[in-house]
């Protein structure tokens, strides 16, 4: 089953490749800045539909999101614009090309090394399921973890990794481990033929030309940031 279900997302991966490969502006060069907003009209397009908006003007979006209706304006052309003048954005239409651009549709697997706290957490968290990633297995060197299920995922020995990721066609991987190990895993999972790497470890990752994309998640830096914005906003009351 777990070999099937491998050659089925090598089957599924050529076709989306295809099918990427015969358009000319699927996902172009644009800022990261304007990258890093996508997500947010995706959640705020998902807000839309659940209340049974069918369209949606720039400059209503840019109340929702705190944005400049001319921003959103700006950001929606990088993709070849979705709006209409005198009518705006189709929501449905727009929120499924978005989705197009940040690889929703893909059916990405994941897995998570690591059934600690945060391992655990993420796990249980709708979050993947909402942006069509499927979480197949979570990776433990604890014994009182092993062969346990957290959420509706089954947590195998790291001496498996490899082969459970080649089984269950992995192609994102959570690291949630103590960052000592961040580096000796990394130089594992480097030979899998996984295609990404969140890192909640703390330690910097950087793989340069091995072709995994690695998105470095540091949550004290995200803290501090916030801590600076309090203090500012204390010292701006006196």
């Amino acid at each position: 089953m777990a070999e099937k279900s491998y050659q089925d997302k090598e089957r599924s991966l050529e076709l989306l490749q295809k099918e990427i490969d015969g358009r000319d502006s699927f996902r172009p060069e644009v800022s990261p800045a304007v990258i890093k907003r996508l997500p947010r009209y995706f959640r705020y397009l998902r807000e839309l539909i659940r209340m049974g908006k069918s369209r949606v003007s720039s400059a209503e979006l840019s109340k929702m999101m705190n944005v400049t209706a001319s921003q959103i304006r700006q950001d929606l052309n990088c993709f070849g614009g979705f709006g209409q003048q005198g009518y705006g954005y189709n929501v449905n239409y727009l929120y499924t090309k978005i989705c197009e651009i940040l690889g929703v549709g893909y059916g990405f697997r994941a897995a998570v090394i690591g059934a600690g706290n945060l391992g655990s957490a993420l796990v249980r968290s709708p979050m993947f399921e909402k942006r069509g990633v499927d979480v197949v297995a979570m990776f433990d060197i604890s014994k009182q973890v092993v062969g346990k299920k957290i959420g509706n995922v089954r947590v195998y020995d790291m001496e498996e990794l490899e082969a459970r990721i080649h089984d269950f066609g992995v192609d994102i991987v959570i690291l949630t481990l103590p960052k000592e190990y961040a580096l000796d895993v990394t130089s594992r999972l480097v030979k899998t033929g996984i295609h990404g790497i969140w890192n909640f470890t703390g330690k910097e990752l950087e793989l340069g030309d091995s072709g995994i994309v690695v998105e470095n998640v540091h949550l004290g830096d995200s803290l501090m940031t916030l801590c600076y914005d309090v203090a500012k906003s204390l010292e701006n009351k006196k």
